[in-house]
């Protein structure tokens, strides 16, 4: 999972709860060919959720690399008001 992208990663979250969604529908009808597929389809989501959430929250605690603070000279140039005071 560390090694994909974060579109990959996407993809492959849809993919698996389309798959786990038509193996939960199919399951009801008839008896399941494998019947611990859904809790391997729900491990594999929640491990995509789990590095999506890290990925989240490393660049929060990195601001700069996110472009969310910028450099407070950066601010007063842009500034009117600041920038003559």
């Amino acid at each position: 999972m560390t090694t994909k992208t974060d579109q990959e990663l996407i993809g492959l979250l849809a993919d698996t709860r389309a798959t786990l969604r038509t193996e939960r529908f199919s399951a009801a009808g008839a008896r399941a060919k494998e019947s611990n597929a859904p809790r391997k389809l729900r491990a594999v989501i929640a491990r995509i959720l789990t590095e999506q959430s890290r990925r989240f929250s490393e660049s929060a605690s990195r601001p700069e690399a996110s472009g969310h603070v910028r450099n407070a000279s950066a601010i007063v140039e842009e500034s009117p008001r600041l920038a003559t005071a």
